[in-house]
């Protein structure tokens, strides 16, 4: 049975998750971003079926995305890392009122980068645009691209299965699909727990620079920037491996029965993490 620390602490997770979505401008447009991004270094043609099925169908390399996920990383990296800067003045006892803001943010800053990773290197749009509010086949998916940031790697084998049914099928609603079998949700509730263990002695870090006044802020912002960038530069590469960013795989032809609506995933095989890292046992 869970103890309550670690019910807590897989909560906590949840929670800033939810507070981080009602920033404003979290949520990127699938479309919008692609068309943006690539108008930069293709053809309209090009662009237009990277949109219609994903980059790496268009032709697109992933060497061709490098450079866009790079500046990407680099931009909300520099975003995140000067709102933590600024919240870190106050230091001392003011510091209370900022943390939850600071934490907030950062993971705002994480579900706006993984978005833009995710477009580039072949997944589909994540939230509903029709919908307010986070849904569960959303938060899960959330859940799964933190785990891989956060090093958890239950979550890289939960994505790699969906990716590879995803690659086969070239279905663009498969993944949501995916996402809604029983057999998935406690696995991600266990993700969710390791994140929320990992995020709380990141947390407790940024704490303790924001304690020292003004030069806390320059301390949050370090703090912030070697934890953001390469928690994002870990999605990056791990996203590049998977099939839909393989040009090649799409040369070849797939076999689809055409029954899109099962979809059956086994994920009885995965194996979660049972040591957090204060080295304690996850039961």
């Amino acid at each position: 049975m869970p103890t309550q620390e670690a019910t807590a602490k897989n909560s906590k997770f949840e929670m800033v998750l939810h507070s981080a979505m009602e920033l404003p401008g979290i949520k990127i447009n699938r479309e919008s971003f692609l068309r943006k991004e690539l108008s930069r270094y293709f053809e309209d043609k090009v662009i237009e079926k990277a949109i219609e099925t994903n980059p790496a169908q268009a032709g697109i390399s992933v060497k061709n995305l490098e450079q866009i996920a790079k500046a990407c990383i680099n931009y909300e990296t520099a975003k995140v890392t000067a709102i933590s800067a600024v919240t870190g003045i106050p230091g001392g006892l003011a510091m209370a009122a900022f943390i939850p803001a600071d934490i907030a943010q950062f993971f705002g800053h994480i579900v706006r980068v993984l978005q833009k990773l995710a477009y580039l290197y072949g997944w589909q749009e994540i939230f509903h645009c029709d919908k307010e509010g986070l849904d569960d086949e959303t938060s899960v998916q959330l859940t799964l691209f933190i785990g891989v940031m956060f090093g958890v790697n239950a979550a890289n084998a939960v994505i790699a299965k969906i990716a590879k049914s995803m690659a086969i099928q070239a279905e663009k609603t498969l993944a949501r699909k995916a996402l809604t079998q029983g057999a998935i949700y406690p696995i991600v509730k266990k993700i969710a727990k390791l994140i929320g263990i990992r995020m709380t002695r990141g947390i407790f870090a940024k704490s303790v620079g924001k304690i020292i006044p003004l030069l806390g802020a320059g301390v949050s912002g370090v703090i912030t920037f070697v934890g953001f960038r390469p928690m994002a530069k870990q999605l990056q590469r791990y996203l590049a491996t998977l099939p839909m960013a393989n040009v090649d795989l799409y040369k070849k032809p797939h076999d689809n029965d055409g029954n899109n609506d099962i979809i059956d995933i086994d994920f009885s095989d995965i194996v979660i993490e049972d040591i957090n890292d204060f080295g304690e046992t996850d039961e």
